[in-house]
């Protein structure tokens, strides 16, 4: 052996030094990491998690908002205020219902179609030879920075019985609603205009949450769909950048493969481009999930749960119920029934959407077989 390879070697019975800093280091670097995040976790603390808490309290309790939460006058009842919401057979639990199922419809289309617009503004913006990409994303993302009290007030004004939404549908000799006075449901509406005017017997009877399941699927009222199209065009602009932004950041060589294979525009944008937004798919339904189940200032605004409470949310049901009908409690457990629905939506949408292991060694057996075709030069 030679003399530089025993110099190199480590002497036998000895431990080979571990790489990395001392420990000493590492416990100061830790040290000071805590000390840099300290004040923002003291006021996440204070104005976040000590609230949250103290309304979770305040959710078991008969608080009426005077005094502390904490007092002695406070007594614990249980179960109580989730109970009447529930299951309770009462006026609460009815509203409850009607307010989930505003809220629902109201979810069910706001969601789906501002994704959808959104997703196609995104593509048309960002195609290269479209003139005036600027322009036309400060236009498309103008709404989104507006306050929502203002538009409310516009769609007010639009929307209204002389409004101009209603001068130019009688242009094509359609006689509007007047939106925000009309509590019928979309759903029965059209049922009404073929003949169905009352559901059978098995859609009547049976009721959930005080509610039955023919007013379940009435559809949302004409003023709740005032509210939809205006959540479509004050939201699709934001989830519009984000699309935007995933786009710009796609490898074209997969695309470029595509092409070579044949593939047209919508097999290129089905097959190879909308695979990989999935992440930024979920990012913008899950956004989306959680704005449209805690719409307040439209309502609170517009229309204040009218007409006949076909635009109450859980929302607003749980600042009425809090700040206007002194029942604490039963407005804090509306919070948090609120907060397990969307929850659970959420970690069902992420379910859903989770990304496939056979999909993701499709796209790389894919990319490899590609790859070695240009460097052969030839087609498969």
């Amino acid at each position: 052996m030679s003399t530089h390879t025993a110099a190199a070697a480590p002497a036998r019975g000895t431990r080979p030094s571990k790489s990395g800093p001392p420990k000493g280091i590492r416990r100061s670097e830790g040290v000071a990491g805590w000390l840099f995040t300290a004040p923002m976790l003291i006021v996440l603390g204070l104005f976040l998690v000590v609230p949250v808490i103290m309304a979770l309290w305040v959710s078991f309790s008969d608080w009426t908002g005077r005094g502390s939460p904490f007092s002695s006058t406070v007594s614990f009842v249980g179960l109580d205020n989730y109970s009447d919401l529930l299951g309770g057979g009462g006026l609460a639990e009815r509203d409850f219902g009607i307010s989930l199922r505003n809220n629902a419809w109201y979810v069910v289309l706001v969601v789906p179609l501002q994704t959808a617009i959104a997703l196609l503004l995104a593509v048309l913006v960002n195609r290269q030879i479209l003139k005036g990409r600027g322009f036309f994303r400060t236009a498309f993302y103008f709404p989104s920075v507006t306050s929502s009290v203002a538009i409310t007030v516009l769609w007010l004004f639009l929307f209204s019985a002389s409004g101009a939404v209603n001068a130019v549908l009688s242009w094509f000799g359609v006689n509007g609603p007047n939106w925000f006075q009309d509590p019928s449901g979309v759903v029965h509406n059209l049922l009404a205009a073929v003949g169905v005017t009352q559901g059978p017997g098995w859609l009547t009877e049976p009721t959930v949450l005080n509610v039955s399941l023919w007013d379940w699927l009435a559809g949302p009222s004409v003023a709740m769909s005032a509210f939809v199209l205006m959540a479509v065009f004050t939201t699709s602009g934001t989830f519009m950048l984000l699309f935007i932004a995933a786009l710009q950041n796609l490898s074209h060589d997969v695309q470029e493969a595509a092409m070579i294979d044949g593939a047209n525009g919508w097999q290129r944008f089905w097959r190879v481009t909308f695979p990989q937004l999935r992440p930024t798919l979920f990012t913008v339904l899950t956004l989306g999930l959680i704005g449209t189940w805690q719409v307040f200032d439209q309502i609170y605004t517009g229309t204040q749960g009218g007409p006949g409470k076909t635009t109450v949310t859980p929302a607003y049901l749980s600042y009425t119920s809090a700040f206007e009908s002194q029942q604490w409690g039963r407005g804090a457990a509306i919070a948090f029934v609120l907060f397990v629905i969307i929850v659970v939506l959420t970690i069902l949408q992420r379910v859903i959407l989770r990304e496939r292991g056979v999909s993701k060694r499709r796209m790389r057996a894919y990319s490899v077989a590609r790859s070695q075709t240009a460097n052969k030069g030839g087609r498969p």
